[in-house]
């Protein structure tokens, strides 16, 4: 049995983009043991992961803590993993691939970007994962088209206590606090004017989005007064009609779910570097400033003409 290393850090959308690819490691390698390097707000995903098999945590101590690196290589190089497939593909990774190089003999058995970034963004980060597990000799059956349907839990009881039994769209106006250029400003207009339509409007903020969500018109879900968990959110996601959003990890939640949705994107990336042009509907403009609530509401209403709609 060999020992493989997958390292995937984050940040959440990254970690869902890599599912597949992770999926197609595991049949790969049926039999052998599969560790994933990550980082300690992703290890609860990952215990669920059907593929994988163990976790290791990586604390990401800055370079100037010496001793905590020391740490962090001891605990890699200890394993004396066979085989490494670098998902992350930082600055960081390289150098954890230099410590590892040390114990091993086998270097060209190390899967990585180098020759895909040289493709530049012509490629989606799923096609330059492709190419990447192509290098390894690994069938790509799963990994343009991650499925996280196994993050899904049950939310029956919220569905009861938010009377969304009949249907609802479910708005992601939020990104992470470092990424604020990442949002669209005018969702509190959006919500408003679905309402006024007779549409079911929710939202479910992150621990970063709580202020700004609780500033729109609509409800904000809660669990106990709390966000809900990445799980808790892939279940209220699944039984969403209509999800609209920013570039940030619930819409890749949406996506890889199969659930429809519109995506809204400024001049911070594209559409086609990061995927979800190949799963959602997508608005892109060079500031998100200037697309106006009008413009979209066109687009979700044309989107959501279904019987199944209050």
């Amino acid at each position: 049995m060999k020992k493989i290393l997958i390292i995937r850090l984050g940040a959440f959308g990254d970690i869902l983009q890599a599912e597949g690819a992770i999926h197609d490691i595991r049949n790969h390698h049926p039999d052998d043991q599969i560790t994933i390097l990550t980082t300690s707000p992703y290890r609860k995903i990952f215990e669920r992961c059907p593929w994988i098999d163990r976790i290791l945590i990586d604390p990401r101590a800055p370079r100037h803590h010496i001793f905590a690196l020391l740490r962090t290589r001891k605990m890699l190089r200890d394993e004396y993993f066979d085989i490494i497939y670098d998902l992350q593909n930082s600055g960081r990774t390289l150098m954890y691939r230099a410590w590892l190089d040390a114990t091993r003999s086998q270097k060209d058995e190390d899967y990585n970007l180098e020759i895909a970034r040289r493709r530049g963004r012509k490629l989606a980060i799923l096609e330059r994962i492709g190419l990447q597990l192509e290098q390894a000799g690994i069938s790509l059956n799963h990994t343009l088209k991650p499925d996280v349907s196994w993050m899904a839990d049950n939310v029956e009881d919220l569905l009861t206590v938010y009377q969304l039994d009949k249907g609802f769209i479910l708005l992601n106006p939020g990104s992470s606090a470092r990424h604020i250029q990442k949002r669209w400003p005018y969702y509190s207009e959006l919500a408003q004017a679905l309402m006024d339509k007779g549409l079911r409007v929710i939202t479910a903020p992150g621990p970063d989005e709580i202020e700004l969500c609780r500033s729109l018109p609509c409800p904000a879900l809660f669990d106990g007064g709390k966000p809900l968990s990445f799980f808790r959110l892939a279940g209220l996601l699944k039984r969403a009609n209509y999800v609209i959003g920013n570039d940030t990890g619930p819409m890749h939640l949406a996506a890889y779910l199969g659930v429809r949705g519109l995506a809204l994107y400024g001049s911070h990336t594209s559409a086609r570097a990061t995927g979800l042009d190949a799963f959602l509907d997508i608005i892109e403009v060079s500031d998100l400033s200037d697309l106006k609530a009008e413009r979209v509401l066109s687009h979700v209403l044309d989107a959501v003409k279904s019987p199944h709609m209050p």
